[in-house]
């Protein structure tokens, strides 16, 4: 398994014992698999046919369906902080726009149609873990990151549930919540800790918030939702929304997007304005950033930045390759702990050994993962070298075009600045 997936990236990799035991629905069937993106741990049931006198009667399955949706949490950010009161207010209208999706879709099967009414999960997810990481002046590889990873979560599931729980009040429970986790006042927290047990492992765990009053409420109530959070990839909603996708580190400071109008090279945009800051970014910076694809440990910057800046700047702005991946599995593992669901975790390779991937993956399963996503391994080619100038209008061509909108120096003489 471990040569094949450092051979392709895959297979991704679903764990079943924190897949189920974990699983709110356990009574309605079991989890076979993760979806294609390995967020979603839902079970599936086929469908069967009945003898009706002379006929076969068809009793629909189940396939599992869930409706996602992610928090930018780059647009949730004080100068120094997170903006709790704001993610607040978008993870309850959040909820409940998810909420309205179930009885809004399009079911291309019954069997989907019957899953998702009957249980009406609902993934609400994340994205710009790393931009925030980057405005807050921390290391996605910390301990201090994964801190904040945990205490951001519990803050989402926190509401999350919360949300679920009065819209259960106003619009009634989903048709299977008796007899479900929830009906016996098992949170994810809760889950966690049987897991734990089942591992016979300490709980690394605690209530930093009053789930008393959720509790409570979910007791009186129920539960709109079977489940409410799931982490799914984001690739493409992250491109247009300008953020880091999903939990993920940003992949490179420079990188080629490729679209139907084009190549676009793309440069990270808080290295840009860390540059500015200490009057450093100019069309030397850019191409040298170029030269060393991008890795600031080649990286040589600009004369007149300090000894101090530079080892800060080289930190702070570590490749996805370069990060502690298992400090980023520590992260994810925080989050699970109040995830319902799952999260889509890519893991980045840069070695050759087959020890170093299945301690990595090994990891993950210890600390309580439900799944992995693909593992990532570096390329053999490299981005073209192509320079940057600054040229007038007329004489841009199509195949120019994508390195000069990459300038984002606020040079005066740069047409496409202006």
């Amino acid at each position: 398994m471990l040569r094949m997936i450092f051979e392709t990236g895959h297979p991704w990799i679903t764990f079943k014992d924190p897949s189920n035991l974990r699983y709110s629905n356990q009574h309605e069937g079991v989890v076979h698999s993760s979806n294609l993106c390995t967020e979603i741990l839902l079970h599936t049931k086929a469908s069967t046919y009945k003898e009706d006198g002379s006929r076969k009667v068809k009793e629909f399955g189940e396939t599992a369906v869930c409706n996602l949706g992610s928090v930018n949490l780059k647009q949730h950010l004080t100068d120094n902080n997170v903006d709790y009161d704001k993610l607040q207010n978008t993870v309850e209208i959040a909820i409940r726009m998810l909420d309205n999706v179930i009885d809004i879709n399009f079911y291309a099967t019954e069997e989907a149609r019957n899953s998702n009414t009957k249980h009406r999960p609902i993934g609400l997810g994340s994205m710009g873990w790393h931009d925030m990481f980057y405005h807050l002046d921390m290391n996605m590889d910390s301990d201090d990151a994964i801190n904040l990873s945990g205490k951001i979560y519990e803050f989402i599931s926190f509401h999350a549930i919360s949300t679920s729980t009065k819209l259960a009040k106003e619009r009634g429970v989903y048709s299977t919540y008796k007899g479900s986790l929830w009906d016996q006042g098992l949170f994810p927290i809760d889950t966690y800790k049987k897991l734990c047990e089942y591992r016979g492992k300490d709980m690394d765990a605690t209530e930093s918030l009053d789930w008393s009053s959720v509790r409570n409420h979910v007791k009186r109530h129920g539960m709109r939702n079977s489940n409410t959070m799931a982490i799914a990839p984001t690739a493409t909603i992250s491109s247009i929304v300008g953020c880091a996708q999903s939990i993920e580190p940003y992949y490179n400071n420079i990188f080629v997007y490729s679209t139907l109008s084009g190549d676009f090279t793309m440069i990270n945009d808080a290295f840009i304005k860390d540059m500015k800051a200490i009057g450093s970014w100019n069309i030397e910076a850019l191409e040298n950033l170029k030269a060393c694809n991008g890795d600031l440990t080649l990286y040589e910057f600009p004369k007149g930045v300090s000894r101090e800046d530079k080892n800060r700047l080289k930190d702070k702005y570590k490749t996805a390759f370069q990060q502690d991946q298992i400090k980023l599995i520590s992260a994810a593992a925080a989050r699970q702990v109040w995830i319902d669901q799952g999260q889509s975790l890519n893991l980045y390779n840069d070695q050759t050994s087959l020890k170093s991937l299945n301690d990595m993956y090994m990891h993950a399963w210890e600390v309580g993962l439900k799944t992995t996503y693909y593992l990532r391994n570096k390329g053999a080619s490299q981005i073209e070298k192509s320079t940057v100038k600054t040229v007038k209008k007329e004489e841009v061509t199509a195949a120019q075009e994508s390195t000069v909108v990459a300038c984002s120096i606020d040079n005066p003489d740069c047409e496409s600045c202006q």
